[in-house]
């Protein structure tokens, strides 16, 4: 029996039934648990700490399908907005959990309160085809150096990951790039220069003043299209919030390189020059996606997965050439964009089984289950003669359910449920399942299916196939050693965690001054910034996550053996 497991579940919990109760007084083995007859039903209660608007309780046809082959039902609760943490801190204060998690962030807050089961024994007794997925690479998800246990099982595609597309970058409409011939965009003053003639050409659109560029700065949105961007238009390699040495391993927060406050002064500019949003940093994410599916903002600086539920009604709403393409703009010509440099395989971000959970077993082959080829297959592709035909060996897309994923992709998800059900590790982009089919529908063939045709037009003006063809390949690059670094849990321990939200504050509080001040203000709010950023307290913050990252790249070194 796993020590680290025991240790961690000596606090009131709701009793676990059929448990083989240990010497210990309360505590038991999930592996040595009796588990419930998987012929019969049995439902799992889940929190999701993202939103999931397409989520329909497993009405879908895909979900039909897994409760069929499973006899399992998901009863799901996702949190609308705030990543979860709020609802995770109730959680942790009751010590009432659901039987599965999507902790996103909060993973460190539910180690400390003893809610996750170590799933090491489970996977290496029931895990077959998470094993399988994983190989040789299973030890990167051991949550740390000093707790190498296993307590969540990452959801995100990567496993053998070969992307063919481009999901992030400076984005612009392709109605903008046609009117204007197509001009090539390498820098953030090739940007702005398009944005700016085409205002001045178009100061409406449907009636409604023009918007040259917004972002979403609502919550920790504010990451995603405000401060990250300032790494990766510089050259730099996005690790959340700090900026990571390739060489020495050595962490500081990203705002302290100087390529970052020259980011942000264009921002300034641009906010002087009236072309960034006056909104930015007041309005809410479903008014930022409101501007954007009214079909009136010229460029963004974001990740589709945000803004695609609005360039999804611009489809439906008959306004294809308002959608956007990706490019890979940079401060100036002297660096390359690192968006697809190989992080390796996928760990972090996961789901984890708590110790309410009355059934470890039966919901770790449920998790197997999901990481199965048939599993996967069925969730990007749908259910055979409906989503998808076999045209001999090969799998096929038919015309109509091709246009309903491109023009009305919201409903088509909300009934289908494809790509609903990421419940376990999954392979990536790129790698093709024993009966020669790719996994995933996110290969080149199908990728240009699903393109609009003013997509199909601005990339053939380009000379490319797919977005991702703009931008520098994974080969330009070495592999990171420490992978995502925003997807590891952070440092354990209540100084780094009280001191990292410190530098949050200042940031968030000083990075929008910055920007909405006049140019002469700039460098002194800038400066003040990185003063408040340069105490001994938040330099110690530093320290303990560099040597997070450097006790990463150590254990990922080493095989992972069962407890």
């Amino acid at each position: 029996m796993s020590g680290k497991w025991l240790k961690r579940t000596l606090i009131p919990l709701t009793v676990l039934s059929l448990a083989a109760v240990t010497a210990c007084g309360g505590s038991s083995d999930p592996t040595q648990m009796e588990t419930s007859d998987a012929s019969q039903p049995i439902t799992i209660s889940f929190f999701g700490s993202d939103p999931s608007p397409t989520w329909n309780n497993m009405k879908d046809d895909v979900g039909q399908a897994i409760t069929k082959a499973t006899n399992v039902t998901i009863n799901a609760e996702y949190d609308v907005s705030g990543g979860g943490s709020q609802k995770i801190s109730l959680m942790t204060a009751s010590g009432e959990y659901p039987d599965m998690i999507f902790p996103k962030g909060s993973i460190t807050k539910l180690v400390d309160a003893g809610a996750l089961i170590d799933l090491t024994d489970l996977i290496d007794k029931y895990g077959p085809n998470i094993k399988k997925v994983y190989g040789d690479d299973l030890s990167r998800l051991q949550y740390s150096k000093e707790d190498p246990s296993i307590y969540v099982i990452p959801t995100n595609a990567g496993v053998g990951q070969t992307s063919f597309d481009a999901g992030g970058g400076f984005e612009v409409q392709n109605a903008v790039m046609k009117e204007l011939g197509y001009p090539k965009i390498k820098t953030v003053k090739d940007f702005e220069n398009v944005l700016k003639e085409y205002k001045e050409k178009h100061p409406t659109i449907n009636g409604q003043p023009t918007i040259p560029l917004s972002l979403n700065a609502d919550d920790w949105k504010i990451m995603i299209t405000v401060t990250d961007p300032s790494v990766s238009a510089t050259g730099g390699e996005a690790d959340g919030e700090f900026y990571i040495n390739p060489q020495t391993y050595e962490a500081q927060l990203h705002y302290k390189r100087p390529e970052g406050k020259e980011y942000f002064r264009w921002l300034n500019h641009m906010y002087n020059e009236g072309l960034l949003d006056p909104e930015t940093f007041t309005q809410k994410n479903d008014q930022y996606l409101s501007k954007i599916a009214s079909g009136r903002v010229l460029g963004l600086i974001d990740q589709e997965w945000d803004y695609q539920q609005a360039e999804n009604s611009l489809k439906t709403s008959g306004m294809a050439e308002r959608t956007y393409g990706h490019y890979p703009v940079q401060l100036d010509e002297k660096t390359k964009d690192h968006s697809f440099q190989d992080i390796g395989p996928p760990v972090g971000y996961g789901i984890g089984i708590t110790t309410s959970a009355k059934d470890p077993i039966r919901i770790i082959k449920f998790l197997d289950w999901m990481a199965s080829d048939e599993a996967q297959v069925l969730n990007n592709w749908g259910v055979e003669g409906k989503h998808y035909e076999m045209k001999g060996d090969k799998r096929v897309i038919p015309q109509e359910i091709q246009e309903r994923r491109v023009n009305d992709n919201t409903n088509f998800t909300r009934e289908s449920g494809i790509g609903m059900y990421n419940f376990s590790v999954r392979y990536g982009d790129g790698v093709k399942d024993p009966s020669g089919n790719y996994y995933t529908t996110n290969f080149p063939e199908q990728i240009i299916a699903g393109y609009t045709q003013p997509e199909k037009d601005a990339l053939k003006a380009y000379g490319a196939t797919t977005w991702k063809d703009l931008f520098p390949a994974k080969e330009e690059f070495p592999v990171k050693p420490w992978g995502a670094a925003y997807n590891l849990p952070a440092p354990d321990d209540p100084n780094y965690t009280v001191n990292f939200q410190k530098s949050q504050d200042i940031v968030r509080k000083r990075i929008p001054e910055a920007i909405l001040s006049s140019p002469q203000e700039f460098d002194k709010v800038y400066d003040q910034m990185i003063a408040e950023l340069s105490t001994d307290e938040i330099k110690q913050m530093e320290a303990e996550y560099s040597k997070m990252i450097k006790d990463t790249v150590e254990l990922w070194s080493q095989p992972v053996a069962a407890k």
